[in-house]
């Protein structure tokens, strides 16, 4: 390794971790630098490995990195080695999960002050230790949606908060050190999506995307504050909800569409008047980046450019349907479901890739993670890790 391959991957080290889904500040967006952007060879293959069935993306902390699979017929957590793949320590969440979809656990891992939080496919919220995978505390939920939980923790304050579904609560909170019930808001069916935090005139929100409708409840008491119906065919709801100058982004899939809402405070409560509203997005599970007023999304028609605030097209690639997507140095990097990883400035006036190459096979409907120099991506069965500093000449 050269010098330059050094000193940048110093500068990589030293970047924030990505302890939950969608990282540390649930935008899809990395401080990452030092990655070299344009390969005109394959990237570099650090290390692979076998974990089994999932759709769980990545939690990033320190020089572990966790996630998803299925193991003698259990989901099972993993807390992997970043150098090498090798398994640290792996323990069962509760039993397999099967689905014609793709089976396994589907939430990603939250990490969070000595704790590794994760939802299984079948409703069971477990808290381990982050030292050595021991049980800590655990919830049961009863209201699996069709294709099973899916939407990841959130840790917000004290509390670890999920979206577990009728009776129990169309968001719950729970005490993140115990498993103490704290609170519960709402009784809709569970949506697919992870509960959503956000400051609005100086206080605390948790939106929550419900297997039927939006809500939006106080962080602290997980009172009500705002709700709106919004029906989506088999309630898929999944796609995270974004919060930004006191607007708020929602986006479904099939034909249901999107809509950016303004919010305003009326008294103890919210009301929401909605600026626009059209199918010019249209997110099964990918969700939108949102940077300079622009949002970017592969969803299920082609990689799109939509205005913020007024949701006029910028542009779109019909071909790259179905992709997720993670920003970092400025720019796109694109994982299309067929495993090919473009790279690409991001940019309102197009899409130019400075990389094009296939990474990994078969179904690719996980959202890479890149940590400390180092792209993650997984397919249902298998982990790839690429090395993503620049190399000496």
């Amino acid at each position: 390794m050269g010098i330059l391959s050094v000193i940048t991957w110093g500068a990589s080290t030293a970047r924030a971790d990505w302890p939950n889904f969608r990282g540390p500040s649930h935008d899809g967006i990395s401080d990452e630098r030092g990655l070299q952007v344009a390969w005109k060879t394959p990237i570099p293959t650090a290390w692979d490995r076998v974990v089994g069935s999932a759709y769980s993306s990545f939690a990033c902390v320190g020089d572990r990195v966790y996630t998803c699979g299925t193991q003698n017929e259990e989901q099972v957590l993993l807390a992997l080695d970043a150098d090498s793949g090798r398994v640290i320590w792996q323990s069962p969440i509760e039993k397999e999960y099967k689905d014609s979809q793709g089976s396994g656990p589907r939430a990603t891992p939250t990490v969070h002050d000595g704790l590794v939080y994760v939802l299984g496919a079948h409703g069971r919220l477990v808290a381990y230790d982050v030292e050595n995978g021991n049980e800590v505390w655990s919830q049961q939920f009863n209201h699996r949606p069709t294709w099973g939980y899916s939407g990841s923790v959130l840790i917000e304050g004290d509390l670890a908060i999920v979206s577990a579904g009728m009776d129990q609560g169309s968001l719950a909170a729970f005490d993140k050190k115990t498993g103490s019930p704290k609170w519960k808001c709402g009784d809709d069916p569970a949506g697919y999506a992870t509960p959503y935090p956000f400051t609005f005139n100086d206080k605390r929100y948790i939106a929550g995307f419900t297997g039927s409708s939006a809500i939006i409840a106080d962080a602290v008491t997980g009172t009500e504050v705002w709700k709106r119906v919004w029906k989506t065919d088999w309630n898929v709801n999944a796609s995270a909800p974004i919060f930004s100058d006191g607007h708020l982004f929602l986006s479904s899939g099939y034909r249901t569409g999107c809509a950016l809402l303004k919010l305003a405070a009326e008294g103890d409560k919210l009301s929401a008047k909605e600026v626009w509203r059209s199918k010019v997005l249209l997110n099964k599970f990918q969700s939108c980046i949102l940077r300079d007023g622009k949002l970017y999304t592969s969803d299920q028609k082609a990689l799109k450019c939509v205005d913020f605030l007024t949701g006029k097209e910028q542009w779109h690639i019909k071909r790259m349907k179905h992709g997720t997507l993670l920003l970092a140095q400025d720019h796109l990097f694109v994982l299309t479901q067929e495993g090919q990883l473009q790279i690409a400035p991001i940019s309102p006036e197009g899409f130019s890739p400075t990389t094009n190459t296939d990474i990994i096979s078969d179904r690719c409907w996980t959202v890479p993670v890149i940590h400390r120099g180092r792209l993650y991506a997984r397919n249902l069965e298998r982990i790839a890790c690429f090395d993503l500093a620049p190399k000496s000449e």
